[in-house]
């Protein structure tokens, strides 16, 4: 019996439909699983759908389990909650996190698949992919004891961000976005909030994540002297304008950038990307994390709701995708 199963591609920029896919049975080594839950990522995923991705960083971009390429058809997503029905006895049964597109049933090789921890909700796991992006930039950032510590930009990757620097002895984090409903996310997460322009001055280390040019610039503005701004926004195809005159040189500001796709150089040696994840998977036993959670769909409804989140129309944080049975056509 050939199995199927159904999958969110974007068909062409703008665009996106539900596709049937055929569904291969499992070979040594391999598990199929069962979605229960996944996430839109705001930042790369909206991008993606707009067809923002520049030609230059196509073969950069790829998501580990992507089929067709940018701009499209592209199949394209990587923060997937499922159930391991087939596969290796140890994983069988168990709830896994994994860096799959928005589909109903998949077959991946059981090392790509990152087991949740019990006291980790389904539903909340698939922040995953997202903390595990802010564990790699407080590697790279390497924080004090003591430090000040701004925040701009609180989307999913800034608030996880502060969520994950919060934790760090006698730092103080303050969380700063133009949107004032932040705030509520920031008091969920246990940091403090500013709007730009009462942001908090003299900072040791801004991590910037807001994709725009003055929340760069104003990130810059921030630093103390001999401050670093680590950048993790993903700009696409758009170009940005840095001031680096003014007290820039006299300041020896520095910016550096992150980015999640290498283990940070200052734990390469020693971690490796599954350690990463099951760090992330770790720290989302913190409730305090359901707050980037801002709304939820059921996955039939995907092709119309990503015009809506890539728009802006659609406020918000992380859009979780909820399924149902996964399949039309069952595990023989």
């Amino acid at each position: 019996m050939t199995r199927t199963a159904r999958a969110f591609w974007l068909r062409s920029p703008g665009h996106g439909e539900i596709r049937e896919v055929a569904l291969p049975g499992p070979g040594p080594g391999e598990v199929v699983v069962r979605t229960l839950y996944s996430g839109v990522s705001r930042g790369t995923e909206t991008l993606v759908f707009r067809g923002g991705v520049p030609e230059s960083q196509h073969t950069a971009m790829r998501a580990p389990f992507q089929d067709g390429a940018f701009p499209g058809p592209v199949k394209y997503g990587y923060l997937n909650v499922g159930l391991v029905e087939e596969g290796p006895r140890s994983l069988r049964g168990r709830t896994v996190f994994c860096l799959y597109p928005h589909q109903t049933r998949y077959v991946v090789p059981a090392s790509a698949v990152a087991p949740v921890p019990e006291g980790v909700p389904a539903p909340r796991a698939v922040l995953a992919g997202t903390v595990e992006t802010a564990v790699n930039a407080a590697w790279d950032a390497a924080p004090l004891l003591g430090d000040r510590i701004t925040v701009v930009g609180a989307g999913m990757v800034g608030a996880s961000v502060a969520a994950v620097l919060a934790r760090f002895p006698a730092v103080r984090v303050q969380l700063v976005d133009a949107r004032p409903e932040r705030a509520e996310v920031a008091r969920a997460l246990g940091v403090d909030f500013a709007l730009p322009e009462g942001a908090a001055g003299d900072r040791d280390l801004v991590v910037h994540a807001s994709a725009t040019e003055q929340g760069l610039a104003r990130s810059l503005e921030l630093l103390a002297p001999e401050g670093t701004v680590l950048e993790l926004s993903w700009y696409g195809d758009r170009r940005v304008s840095l001031p680096l005159g003014e007290a820039f040189h006299s300041r020896r500001l520095v910016v550096r950038s992150s980015q999640v796709g290498t283990v940070s150089p200052a734990r390469g040696a020693r971690r490796g990307y599954a350690d990463r994840m099951a760090l992330a998977l770790e720290l989302l036993a913190d409730p305090a994390f359901d707050a980037l959670v801002t709304g939820e769909c059921g996955f039939e409804e995907l092709p119309r709701v990503l015009p809506g989140l890539a728009s802006g129309e659609l406020p918000g944080l992380c859009h979780r995708v909820r399924y149902a049975d996964g399949s039309a056509v069952p595990p023989g």
